[in-house]
C-alpha cells in the first residue's frame, strides 16, 4: 500500500509560480511511476504530467508543456510539480497518483493510488 499526501497549493496571481509536493509512504515508492492530475469544477479529471520510477522519463500534457516540471526524490519518498507562468485556466484541485508499474501514461485508470488533492487557484 502507498499513501499519498499533497501539499503546496494556494492562491497565486497569473504569471506566478507554485511548487506542489507529494509525500508518499511505503518502501516500494521508488519502484512506481508517479503522476499529477487535476480537476477543475464541472470538468473531468485530466492528466498533467508523469515521471518514471527512476525519474529518467517524463511526459506532459500539451497545456502545461514548457511551464510545468515534474521531478522526484526517491530518497525522500517525494514527487514534485513545479508550476511556472500560471494561468487562470490552471485553477483546479491537483492530485498526486502512483502506478505500480515503473512507467505510466496519461490515463487515470492506470494509477493505483491517489492522494486527497490540493487546491490551486490562479487569479487574473
Amino acid at each position: 500500500q502507498v499513501q499519498l499526501v499533497e501539499s503546496g497549493g494556494g492562491l497565486v496571481q497569473a504569471g506566478g509560480s507554485l511548487r506542489l509536493s507529494c509525500a508518499a509512504s511505503g518502501r516500494t515508492f521508488s519502484m512506481y511511476a508517479m503522476g499529477w492530475f487535476r480537476q477543475a469544477p464541472g470538468k473531468e479529471r485530466e492528466f498533467v504530467a508523469t515521471i518514471s520510477w527512476s525519474g529518467g522519463s517524463t511526459s506532459y500534457a500539451d497545456s502545461v508543456k514548457g511551464r510545468f516540471t515534474i521531478s522526484r526524490d526517491n530518497a525522500k519518498n517525494a514527487v514534485y510539480l513545479q508550476m511556472n507562468s500560471l494561468k487562470p485556466e490552471d485553477t483546479a484541485v491537483y492530485y498526486c497518483a502512483a502506478d505500480r508499474r515503473t512507467h505510466s501514461g496519461s490515463y487515470a485508470r492506470d494509477y493505483d493510488y491517489w492522494g486527497q488533492g490540493t487546491q490551486v487557484t490562479v487569479s487574473s
